[in-house]
């Protein structure tokens, strides 16, 4: 792998550990995703066509997916139901804030995984719909189709002005 794809890597680590937050909800688990793409991404490398920064989303994205299928099969091999799972909420925000912040996490988590991760895409790491769909490896439409019926999801439950706010 060159330096100059080590160094595009490096760059973008703080906005891979946001999306990666953005995707598990518990910052030990984006920490912990984070460092299993930059293992993935170093031992396996980037196909020398493939945009750097597309790609390592695009790793981060699949990597998720799979740890939500393997918890998925842990979760009822143990017997757990889903509602088991709590999410950890960090103390740095201010209270009003931090309890918004934890409503719109809550509903996002209730959207299907497909129209969660346009949503973090998009709204949260503000890529455009291009760079979202090549990440996604789906056509625009299929954005902006995503990404719409998510945003009125949250509407439905939340309303407006705080989805507006938050997200």
């Amino acid at each position: 792998m060159s330096n100059n794809v080590k160094h595009i890597i490096v760059n973008e680590l703080p906005r891979l550990r946001r999306f990666a937050y953005s995707l598990t909800g518990i910052k030990e688990d984006a920490d912990d995703l984070l460092q299993s793409v930059v293992e993935r991404l170093l031992e396996r490398g980037i196909p020398d066509d493939a945009d750097v920064k597309q790609w390592c989303y695009r790793v981060c994205k699949n990597m998720w997916i799979d740890e939500i299928r393997r918890r998925e099969v842990r979760r009822r091999a143990m017997g757990e139901s889903h509602d088991d799972c709590v999410l950890h909420e960090s103390g740095e925000a201010d209270y009003i804030r931090e309890q918004d912040v934890k409503r719109v996490k809550l509903a996002m988590n209730t959207l299907p995984e497909s129209q969660r991760i346009v949503l973090c895409l998009v709204a949260v790491e503000e890529m455009s719909y291009a760079e979202a769909a090549a990440i996604l490896e789906v056509p625009v439409g299929t954005v902006m189709s995503r990404l719409s019926r998510a945003r009125q999801k949250l509407v439905d439950k939340l309303g407006e002005s705080l989805v507006v706010d938050v997200v």
